[in-house]
């Protein structure tokens, strides 16, 4: 179903319009009438992508010049077009569009996971989107979420949701059905959220504030990841440390590791998990969990089946109450054959065990309930799903945990809301930070402009004094006359700074540098949308 929106409208407050960002509802497309210039304009910028990728045969260098031109000419008309009000009037918007374990099933979640190793990949593409300025990937068992600042909000939703349904294979009806969709203020308060363990199928763990960190190191190495996204990112790292320090939230709670422990624990017969013979396939951080509170339930010997040998030999540093046996990945079979219950948690993005393998493994004792118990903690799968067929296994995946985090989710609920007073203050100082950076142009005009004048009078008094002054004296009005601009300069430039320590609203301050840009002629020569696109255009040529 779609829905007829204004441009103008903004997720927090949907003024003019029906549709809702909120967390599981569906995304609407817009069903505006694009004027002739900005089809034109859109035109030009996707010949400009075209051509980039085109090489000189002589040279070896992007034939730009042709897909430049043909950009600017369409901007032109844009300009003298009414489409560009909406790109002046406001200013690039953050976006977060994803999936997690509370809008998808684990089967649609698989499709759409991006491994750490190709998320640079993934914001180097999201990037060459006519209207993404910057890309952040988050992506994990329980969520897939693309973080975006966009030239347009609507533009950028859908260049972002094609792209998703192009990268996964999902049809973009079926991938709408699940996606959330969130704005600026709503985006980032979501982050925070996701930092601090708020927004987990287990609530409070805080594993995923390790991913979130990941992220963005990762982030850091890759130009897409622009300063508007190191901000955020940042800020959430900030909130989710706070959240844990501060509150009890993580006191009690379970993490996906031990909610499989447990999960074994309720599936396994009464007072036989002791006895059981546990393997761990997969010795990367879930694995190194689950082995973890397998010892601290009383196994006493864990086999683990991994690449390398190098990752289970560290763990016997750190787990001496029990024996660790490692096997490598040519042996998976026969150990799981000698297993009762099997954890699997790697990164491989094709099933480790199907059906026909499973089938002819050797069964279970009868007093272990002659089922061989697979518990999946993997996205993508590692476990084939065909495997739950069969009648000597028992299959279970991250979305079964459900039964076992509900245990105390009251409590930790109650907790949760010490924990959003925290978020409201690290993301009143994310946003005041933000609005800040309006500024900024002003500030360089307005230091340039003072640094002209003070260099032109400076000339006219040395022309006068000729070989009066020497180069010391030259050297002593010179620091004179910078000093006395910086104390000048000092007030308008206090003025123009907003970083959420004092009451000074946005407003005040874009008062004041409007007022400014009066004062001394401060205004550009070039449009905030040429601005913006000749930015965006030069980061695509580069």
């Amino acid at each position: 179903m779609a829905a007829s929106f204004s441009f103008q409208c903004e997720s927090e407050h949907l003024r003019n319009g029906n549709l809702k960002c909120l967390k599981g509802t569906q995304f609407f497309r817009s069903q505006h009438t694009a004027t002739p210039q900005f089809v034109k304009f859109k035109t030009a910028l996707r010949i400009r992508a075209e051509k980039q990728s085109e090489e000189n045969p002589r040279t070896g260098e992007p034939q730009s010049s042709k897909s430049m031109s043909a950009s600017f000419a369409a901007l032109q008309q844009l300009k003298s077009s009414g489409a560009a009000d909406r790109y002046t009037r406001d200013r690039s918007c953050i976006l977060v569009i994803g999936l997690s374990v509370h809008t998808a099933p684990i089967e649609m979640r698989e499709k759409l996971a991006i491994s750490e190793a190709e998320w640079p990949l993934a914001i180097t593409e999201l990037c060459k989107l006519n209207h993404i300025e910057e890309a952040a990937v988050l992506s994990t068992c329980n969520r897939m979420e693309i973080y975006a600042v966009a030239l347009s909000w609507h533009r950028g939703i859908r260049e972002v949701t094609e792209w998703m349904s192009k990268t996964s294979g999902v049809p973009l009806g079926e991938l709408r059905q699940h996606l959330f969709i969130l704005c600026n203020r709503d985006a980032s308060q979501h982050l925070f959220q996701v930092a601090s363990g708020l927004d987990s199928l287990v609530l409070g763990e805080g594993q995923i504030l390790a991913q979130v960190r990941q992220a963005y190191k990762i982030g850091e190495n890759v130009v897409g990841f622009g300063r508007n996204l190191r901000g955020l990112f940042k800020q959430a790292i900030i909130a989710g440390k706070r959240v844990r320090s501060e509150t009890d939230i993580a006191s009690g709670a379970i993490s996906i590791s031990s909610a499989a422990v447990e999960l074994a624990i309720k599936k396994l017969p009464k007072d036989k998990f002791s006895s059981a013979r546990m393997m761990v396939v997969g010795a990367g951080k879930m694995g190194k969990l689950v082995i973890k509170h397998l010892v601290a339930k009383g196994c006493k010997t864990v086999v683990v089946v991994n690449r390398s040998k190098e990752r289970v030999l560290a763990l016997h540093d750190e787990i001496v109450q029990a024996e660790l046996v490692y096997r490598p990945l040519t042996e998976m079979y026969v150990c799981a054959g000698e297993a009762d219950v099997v954890f699997t948690s790697t990164a491989s993005e094709m099933p480790l065990f199907s059906k026909n393998q499973v089938e002819v493994l050797p069964p279970v004792p009868a007093e272990l309930g002659r089922n061989r118990l697979f518990i999946d903690i993997a996205v993508p799968r590692n476990v084939d799903t065909s495997v739950s067929e069969l009648g000597s296994a028992q299959v279970y995946n991250v979305d079964d945990l459900k039964e076992v985090v509900e245990a105390n989710k009251e409590e930790r609920q109650r907790r949760a809301m010490e924990a959003e007073a925290i978020i409201d203050e690290e993301l009143h100082q994310f946003e005041a930070w933000r609005d800040s950076l309006e500024t900024v142009p002003t500030i360089k005009k307005l230091r340039a402009y003072a640094e002209r004048t003070r260099i032109s009078e400076l000339e006219k008094y040395f022309a006068k004094k000729g070989d009066e002054l020497s180069k010391k004296d030259k050297k002593l009005v010179d620091d004179l006359t910078r000093n006395i601009v910086n104390k000048l300069l000092h007030g308008p430039m206090q003025h123009l700074r907003c970083d959420g320590s004092d009451s000074r609203t946005l407003s005040e301050t874009l008062q004041n540098m409007h007022a400014l840009e009066r004062m001394y002629d401060l205004q550009s020569d070039t449009s905030i949308l040429e601005q913006k696109i000749r930015t965006k255009i030069e980061k695509l040529q580069s």
